[in-house]
């Protein structure tokens, strides 16, 4: 009797476990170097819901959640309905399962006809990112290397490193910064200044750079997601 009892009251917290929601992960949004007339704004569609998002340039965009599960997300100049067709030709990336928060990077790309823009999804969940520190990712082919503050960069093509905080409060450090180009052994220098670091917000460094320009570009933004 005592078993059946119990089978019985595990009933109401099974049916309760399997009715609860999937949790869903953010994601914020950033528009690397867009030209003049890039569109500032498009429909975010991740095969379930379309959501209009911004593309800012000078900041992250606020955030936005997205269902969980692995997803192609796409751009599209108009709200997708539930179920829709995406345009044929329209910007989009996979979006691993694993992702459980994430950046999307937006470049130009005039050649799209359905929306001159391209899409990167890059992992925004390292376990260990905290507050203070600086999260790099490398968009280009260069070997990005030197010193920030009291941390060292070595940075290869294509790569993401973690550099935890370059000084110890909100002060100046030293930036001093080279790339090598793939079958170049010569380093050139790419930024000798200073950076006032500030310990409040996670900051996310992109190098990147047009097709041909050699030189990459850095830039960097402030994260205070929570």
């Amino acid at each position: 009797m005592s078993r059946i009892l119990l089978i019985v009251l595990l009933f109401p917290f099974l049916a309760t476990a399997k009715e609860k929601p999937a949790q869903k992960r953010t994601c914020r949004i950033v528009f690397l170097a867009p030209p003049a007339d890039a569109p500032t704004n498009l429909f975010l569609f991740d095969g379930v819901a379309s959501q209009e998002v911004a593309m800012p340039e000078m900041n992250f965009s606020p955030t936005y959640r997205v269902r969980a599960g692995e997803a192609v997300l796409s751009l599209t100049p108009e709200a997708m309905a539930k179920g829709g067709k995406v345009p044929v030709g329209a910007p989009n990336a996979k979006l691993p399962a694993a992702f459980s928060d994430f950046y999307i990077v937006i470049t130009h790309d005039p050649s799209n006809t359905v929306a001159p823009v391209s899409l990167q999804i890059l992992d925004a969940g390292p376990e260990k990112f905290r507050k203070g520190q600086m999260l790099w990712y490398n968009l280009t082919p260069n070997m990005i290397s030197g010193q920030l503050g009291s941390q060292k960069l070595e940075l290869a093509g294509h790569a993401r490193a973690i550099i935890y905080d370059p000084a110890n409060a909100n002060e100046p450090f030293e930036v001093n910064l080279s790339y090598l180009t793939p079958g170049d052994p010569v380093p050139r220098p790419i930024s000798q200044t200073q950076w006032i670091h500030d310990t409040r917000p996670r900051m996310v460094m992109f190098v990147h750079g047009k097709e041909g320009n050699v030189a990459p570009k850095i830039t960097g933004f402030k994260d205070l997601r929570e």
